[in-house]
């Protein structure tokens, strides 16, 4: 790994938001954001954590909407990009004009991992509008290998600028994301990604084990900060990847810490922490964000939100069937 040059993209105000239940600031994104840019950072993420378009009842409602987030951090990063995600299908090209009317520069389109055709259309409008283009691979251990390198072939044939494959459940051992990694990254010509969650606390072993297989952006969020139990903790694998000789440019692991420390930790609304139901969201293959719909169906249901996710995984559900958690938890409720 060492003289590698590697590039670290913060998600704390995207994929952060499913755990503070979508609820930043103005205020909030702008601080964070301007701390991030000054630590070297050079992908800033931020929308609701489902996405452009995704403040909804199925997703949960913003409390601000994601343009003025948008607007509010644009203004603070001055060397790095502000980006946002896009689901085809939640978001819109509409949607994706009016983040680059906001200042986005860079837009991360997001599918299924089997179903990259539907990001066609959306990379496309990206380049048209000169934006960097993301071809983003959820849920990357639903599908084999070789299944997954077909998919990475179509963005990149799309005009995607990178490739980044995301274990959206915390569900990959390290040996499976450098099988992942590795296999795109002799299939493609553009750079390849990893994004890692901790729901089996393997998240930093897991980007550790992205870039050893040749992967050259690294997701990562401050404090951890992300759906079920987490993301890759940000300072932790900036600090982890300098000691390995690895090469992230100008970021600056200790202005990485005190903006974690001093932005993030107060608006922390839980600890970042593998809980039970977290822990089970890897174990039995669930999206991560599906972990605090959970809880709420278990509570509402009386259930063991633990009995929900199995059930969950058994069926395959995967990111956007939110809305089939309160079936899934009616039905087990119907058999008690």
């Amino acid at each position: 790994m060492k003289n590698r040059r590697v590039r670290l993209v913060d998600t704390t105000l995207r994929d952060g938001s499913h755990a503070v239940r979508h609820s930043y600031t103005e205020k909030q994104v702008a601080k964070i954001a301007k701390g991030l840019d000054q630590s070297g950072v050079e992908l800033i993420e931020i929308t609701h954590g489902d996405g452009l378009g995704g403040s909804s009842f199925n997703y949960g409602f913003s409390g601000t909407d994601e343009l003025k987030l948008i607007k509010a951090a644009s203004k603070e990063v001055k060397n790095g990009k502000v980006a946002v995600l896009l689901l085809p299908g939640i978001g819109t090209i509409a949607d994706l004009k009016n983040a680059k009317a906001a200042g986005a520069k860079a837009v991360r389109v997001a599918t299924h991992v089997t179903e990259a055709d539907v990001s066609a259309e959306h990379i496309y409008a990206a380049k048209d509008m000169d934006m960097m283009a993301v071809g983003f691979l959820m849920m990357v251990h639903m599908a084999p290998v070789e299944r997954i390198v077909e998919e990475a072939l179509k963005m990149e044939s799309y005009g995607a600028d990178y490739i980044n494959m995301a274990d959206s459940a915390g569900y990959l051992l390290p040996e499976d994301v450098a099988a992942r990694v590795d296999a795109v990254s002799r299939a493609v010509k553009i750079p390849v990604g990893f994004h890692a969650h901790n729901n089996m606390g393997l998240a930093v072993a897991n980007s550790l084990a992205a870039v050893e297989a040749g992967a050259t952006y690294i997701d990562g969020t401050l404090r951890g900060l992300g759906a079920g139990s987490g993301n890759t903790q940000l300072e932790v694998v900036a600090g982890v990847l300098k000691r390995s000789g690895v090469d992230t440019g100008d970021v600056d692991f200790y202005k990485l810490m005190d903006v974690a420390a001093d932005a993030v930790d107060p608006i922390m609304q839980r600890p970042q922490v593998i809980d039970n139901g977290s822990f089970m969201l890897g174990y039995a293959g669930v999206y991560s964000s599906f972990l605090l719909h959970v809880y709420d169906a278990a509570k509402k249901y009386k259930l063991d939100p633990r009995d929900i996710l199995v059930e969950l995984g058994r069926r395959g559900m995967v990111g956007g069937q939110e809305d089939m958690i309160i079936d899934v938890a009616y039905q087990l409720s119907q058999k008690k």
